[in-house]
């Protein structure tokens, strides 16, 4: 087949690596331009550079929904479209063009966690697992029909590095599937489930913000689903804003104020956590490691040299 790959980072770096392995014509690539976007900064493996390395003509572009990239996808004449963390909406001129339509790579367990940074969020919200997904493209963003998807279960300590790690090496051999299934006439493919979808938007440092008043489980995974490269969970403490590297649910229960700096356990000190703390039912979170906004990073026993005093979202 004749295939064009629109994709940008890491995941459609690995896209377009299993596109160029396969028996299939990569005949022309669309890509990102660089951003300056925190997250867009992490994972960003060139995919423009791949492509030039191969020979493939590459097109750099925001949205794609000009007349000039319309033109070019029509000349390259393709079988196969395969999308990888492009950015923006592909209109139906666009997706509908190849003979096979589009085929969509996206790092979420669908229909659930449609959209933006899903293994963030999985990992926030708790989920056992998470995965990657080939579906084909339709009018409605990551809704199409399912091809291939596989999944990996969620460590009680697993940071959203460990699974990105893991999601994007199922990337290659899913898109090896998804082509031979679609190159040999396949079309009967499993519909998404809608009453199950949730879609969820693009990450930014506002969420990196700890609320105390979630409960310690929560915030421990936020910590987890925040870890480097990722910009960090942070707050504050006497007007200092302060990363948390590391951190854990208390063994014991802690009555209080939600972000109250109260008592040392074990590695690290306790701040009273959850909306319920008043009742004195909740753990609290004990944070092991923090990061100053210099770079230091040092154990929390010797940030918080004495117990007492509030840990709040804004300075």
């Amino acid at each position: 087949m004749r295939v064009v790959m629109f994709g940008y980072q890491t995941w459609g770096h690995r896209t377009l690596q299993a596109l160029l392995e396969s028996e299939h014509d990569v005949v022309l690539v669309v890509t990102h331009p660089k951003s300056d976007h925190a997250y867009e900064k992490i994972w960003d493996d060139s995919v423009a550079d791949l492509a030039a390395e191969h020979g493939v003509p590459v097109l750099l572009r925001n949205r794609p929904d000009d007349e000039e990239l319309l033109t070019r996808l029509k000349e390259a004449d393709p079988d196969l479209i395969v999308a990888n963390n492009w950015r923006t909406w592909i209109p139906p001129q666009v997706f509908n063009l190849p003979r096979h339509g589009t085929l969509n790579i996206h790092d979420s367990l669908l229909p659930a966690y449609a959209g933006f940074s899903p293994i963030i969020w999985a990992l926030i919200n708790g989920e056992k697992e998470v995965g990657v997904t080939a579906h084909m493209m339709n009018e409605e963003l990551d809704a199409g029909d399912i091809v291939v998807q596989r999944a990996v279960p969620v460590g009680p300590t697993d940071t959203a590095t460990d699974l990105f790690h893991r999601t994007v090496d199922l990337i290659g051999p899913i898109v090896t599937e998804a082509l031979a299934l679609i190159a040999s006439g396949r079309t009967d493919f499993t519909p998404q489930d809608r009453s199950k979808a949730s879609f969820f938007h693009k990450r930014s440092i506002e969420d990196s913000r700890i609320d105390w008043t979630w409960p310690a489980e929560d915030i421990e995974r936020l910590v987890r689903a925040q870890s480097d490269p990722y910009p960090n969970a942070f707050t504050y403490y006497k007007g200092e804003r302060i990363r948390v590297i590391k951190a854990s649910v208390s063994k014991g229960i802690y009555g209080g104020t939600p972000g109250r700096v109260f008592i040392r356990e074990g590695d690290g000190v306790v701040i009273v956590a959850g909306a319920e703390a008043r009742r004195g039912r909740s753990h609290g979170l004990v944070i092991e490691r923090v990061r100053t906004d210099d770079g230091t990073e040092l154990p929390a026993t010797e940030y918080f040299r004495t117990m007492g005093g509030y840990l709040t979202d804004r300075p």
